[in-house]
């Protein structure tokens, strides 16, 4: 039986296919697009979830939506006549786009794939996202826990799952609680992102990055927006936002008035725990170390607002295991205070918690819960996305005109690219199937040597060409993430492994691995398996061999405002516009220093290399 699962028209679209309950594929339509967060429909990445499972539209036997696109569109009426006047410019353009094509959901998939409309289904978002999450972990119970901007209606979902692996008993996904719209943490940080100066549905992990060059000094004023209830409820007080009625702006002059005027885009931000440029004036460091402020405040009262939530979900169920998905469950310091702070004892967060991964679950919803079938599968990884042969990575450099040396012995070629990250360089490392999700966790990343403290600068300015202040991920090796982090039996927590939690760095490791530790000794690890990555995990070895230090520096590879790279050519071409060193392409290697750069390029990588 294989059942594909679609999630698309907001933001991530993507794909995900299943075969008798086993995921075959999945990723993001960006992947292919190369369209940083495409929301359309995701033509591409259905096309590689076929190819992958080697068969036509006609033979699936289920197309599952997401959402509900109706009842999304009645909370759009509906809201939309609530706050009229003042939302006549975003119902105008939103009609357009609903009476064109998101109605008719159902007809466009029979179309493009050419099925019956008896086999299209449709899920509901925060249904999705708890499948996502509590189908995906090896648990038989957990508690769920759903957590975005906002679905049909739904912004906050509690509830639990239980289900069989031999057959016996019911598979059940139960939502037994909701927030709904316009009350939403996921709208209300995305209001601050805003008002922080970045991009919405971009820069969220931005203000998360922020955070640790501030202090919290104003939760009393974030208080007078987010009011949390005993039992981990919440409302806002949406004088102060404007999401609810507005396209362009999400918060309100009331919110400028209590917080001042926002930040600027795309100004400098520096601050004296993340170092001073070589000029900069006394006016902007004090504005920057406010708005880091703002950062730490709106950050800490988001974490206690999902603490409250969890606490009640606890005692409400006694379960000892959580699951948790949604856009929210991004923020992977939140996550470490709900493994540490709450009596949960075990979380599972799948790597594409957000809209993308609604694909995944609406699938599974199906599977399981509609059709009753008993669970099989576990997400021990995230390597579903496209993977391209030897051949293929060769006939990408020879349209190039690139020559590079073929290693097919993998010692010597992980013994080369140790040496050259413990040398300073910068490796562009590019494996095997592309990561599911939005975090680079060793076939699609950039490594460097963590031990050098302007490894940073030099990655961030020279390489990513984005703010000098954006923090690094250490990929650490599985068994010794005790010694470097605040962080016991990792083998235990699938979040360690896809990057969704941050921990302390250990006090005497922070000197040792200064690039990869934010602000405030903290470090959004990757805890790397030899039996999930194990040619990635060899190369940390052999890094450790020659330094001492099993950790590398690992951020995605890609360039500002672009998707990571999915092809042998993508990666070619980053390679070739930034100032990486080396490029390793599953067995091949080539070295900038050694190949001849067309004009052009020559001079933009020396720019950068300067």
């Amino acid at each position: 039986m294989h059942i594909l699962g679609i999630s698309c028209y907001f933001h991530d679209a993507a794909a995900a296919l299943l075969r008798d309950g086993q995921l075959v594929a999945c990723a993001e339509e960006e992947r292919f697009s190369r369209k940083k967060h495409d929301f359309r429909f995701p033509d591409l990445a259905i096309q590689f979830c076929l190819q992958q499972a080697g068969i036509r539209p006609q033979e699936l036997d289920y197309v599952v939506f997401y959402e509900k696109p109706f009842v999304k569109f009645q909370r759009i009426l509906q809201t939309s006549v609530a706050t009229y006047p003042r939302s006549w410019r975003p119902f105008a353009e939103a009609m357009s786009q609903w009476l064109k094509e998101k109605l008719w959901t159902r007809n466009l998939i029979q179309e493009r794939l050419g099925i019956p409309g008896e086999r299209i289904l449709f899920s509901e978002h925060h249904l999705s996202h708890a499948a996502s999450a509590f189908f995906c972990s090896p648990y038989r119970e957990a508690a769920v826990l759903t957590v975005d901007g906002v679905g049909e209606w739904t912004t906050t979902a509690v509830g639990y799952g239980r289900a069989t692996w031999n057959g016996q008993g019911r598979n059940e996904l139960v939502l037994t609680k909701e927030i709904r719209f316009p009350h939403s943490l996921g709208l209300l940080y995305s209001a601050f992102t805003a008002f922080l100066g970045f991009e919405v549905n971009e820069g969220e992990y931005k203000v998360m990055g922020m955070a640790p060059y501030g202090t919290p000094r104003y939760l009393d004023k974030v208080a007078k927006i987010l009011h949390q209830d005993a039992d981990g409820g919440f409302q806002l007080d949406l004088s102060y936002l404007s999401y609810h009625y507005s396209d362009r702006h999400s918060f309100s002059p009331k919110l400028v008035g209590l917080f001042g005027e926002p930040r600027v885009p795309e100004s400098e931000f520096y601050t004296r725990s993340s170092g001073l440029p070589e000029t900069w004036d006394t006016r902007a460091l004090k504005q920057n170390e406010y708005y880091a402020d703002v950062a730490a405040s709106i950050q800490l009262a988001t974490e206690e607002a999902l603490l409250s939530i969890a606490r009640q979900l606890h005692k409400d169920t006694g379960l000892s295991k959580l699951c948790v998905a949604g856009g929210v469950a991004y923020n992977s310091v939140a996550n470490g205070r709900l493994l540490r702070e709450t009596p949960f004892k075990e979380i599972y967060i799948q790597p594409a918690a957000g809209d993308s991964g609604g694909a995944v679950g609406a699938a599974l919803w199906v599977h399981h819960v509609l059709l009753q079938q008993p669970r099989t599968f576990v997400m021990e990884h995230a390597y579903w996305g496209g993977g391209y042969s030897e051949g293929q990575i060769e006939a990408a450099l020879r349209e190039r005109g690139l020559s590079a040396q073929r290693l097919s012995d993998d010692r010597e070629l992980l013994d080369q690219v140790a040496g050259a990250l413990a040398d300073g360089l910068v490796v562009g490392w590019y494996q095997g199937r592309s990561e599911w999700g939005p975090r680079a966790l060793g076939n699609r990343s950039i490594l460097a040597d963590p031990r050098r403290a302007d490894m940073k600068l030099i990655v961030n300015e020279k390489i990513k060409f984005r703010e000098p202040f954006r923090p690094f991920a250490p990929s650490i090796l599985m068994e010794a993430v005790p010694e470097y982090m605040d962080f016991q039996e990792p083998e235990r927590h699938y979040p360690a492994q896809f990057m969704l939690y941050v921990a302390d760095v250990r006090p005497e490791k922070r000197a040792v691995i200064p690039a990869v530790t934010h602000a405030d000794g903290t470090g959004r690890m990757q805890a790397v398996s030899r039996k999930t990555n194990p040619r990635y995990a060899e190369l940390i070895s052999r890094f450790a061999d020659r330094t001492g230090v099993p950790v590398v520096l690992n951020t995605s590879f890609n360039l500002r405002g672009e998707p990571m790279v999915n092809t042998p050519a993508d990666a070619i071409k980053t390679f070739l516009a930034s100032g990486i060193d080396w490029l390793v392409l599953g067995d091949h290697l080539v070295k900038k220093s050694s190949i001849e750069l067309p004009g052009a390029v020559a001079k933009a990588t020396a720019a950068v290399q300067r």
